[in-house]
């Protein structure tokens, strides 16, 4: 299936590791130019030459998805190397983990800014650029914590599901120029879900911990960021044309819940 990315451009936030490097990637192997942000520059750095070994361009800014002013900057790099935008992935990395007692309003500002202000400055930034495209799309990188609540991830649970709702307001208000959805990952393998893991279990083989947590998925096993990247690129793609304001699980069935 072509998907119609070939020659476009993509924005992908918290590209060095995990599924946002996975999506940055996949953006590649589907012919599309890709501008890319992350903390790390020699991760950063990392996952571009992967972009370029795939024939695309890969252009690539170090900057904090909190910092609004590197956060900016990125964006238009890319535009001004391209010439377009015409798919934005906003994603960025987990907030710490902690309950209601334990978290401090420090931690609840920090997580504001993370998760929901630095979705609010690159829909912003992007905008323009999008506008201008013939088949734009934003998507959201929330969690499946949006659906059902994780159990100490209290600043996610709380600020992804504001992700949510900004984003489902979005797929109402720039329609029907723009095309807005969010994805949702279940337990993908990624150095954060494996963090979680040793937290919630610090004295145990991390493979046998993750074999017993798997038994809780449909499919008995943890997602791999490459199969979460394809259907997160197929969303912001033509192909997905007629697809907007949904919040599509990758899972592997673990959210049962028919809403």
């Amino acid at each position: 299936m072509d998907l119609g990315l070939s020659g476009r451009t993509a924005f992908v936030a918290a590209a060095s590791r995990g599924m946002g490097r996975a999506i940055a990637i996949q953006f590649a192997a589907e012919g599309s130019d890709v501008g890319l942000c992350a903390r790390d520059a020699d991760a950063l750095e990392a996952t571009a030459a992967s972009i370029r070994e795939t024939g695309a361009r890969a252009i690539p800014s170090a900057a904090d998805v909190t910092d609004e002013a590197a956060l900016t900057a990125a964006v238009q790099r890319t535009v001004a190397d391209t010439g377009r935008l015409d798919a934005l992935v906003v994603n960025a990395g987990g907030p710490p983990t902690g309950t209601f007692d334990s978290v401090a309003d420090d931690d609840w500002n920090q997580a504001f800014q993370l998760l929901l202000m630095s979705s609010v400055h690159l829909v912003r930034t992007a905008l323009p650029a999008l506008r201008r495209s013939d088949a734009a799309s934003i998507l959201f990188v929330t969690s499946s914590a949006v659906r059902q609540p994780i159990a100490g991830l209290l600043l996610s649970n709380a600020m992804r599901a504001a992700v949510t709702g900004l984003a489902k307001t979005l797929a109402g208000e720039l329609a029907p120029t723009v095309r807005v959805n969010t994805i949702m990952p279940g337990r993908i393998r990624t150095g954060r879900q494996e963090s979680l893991v040793r937290q919630r279990h610090p004295d145990a083989d991390l493979e046998q911990t993750i074999a017993e947590e798997a038994k809780t998925v449909p499919l008995q096993r943890f997602g791999d960021p490459a199969e979460f990247a394809r259907a997160a690129v197929f969303l912001s793609s033509p192909g997905a044309s007629y697809i907007t304001g949904v919040t599509l699980a990758v899972d592997g069935g673990l959210i049962q819940s028919s809403l």
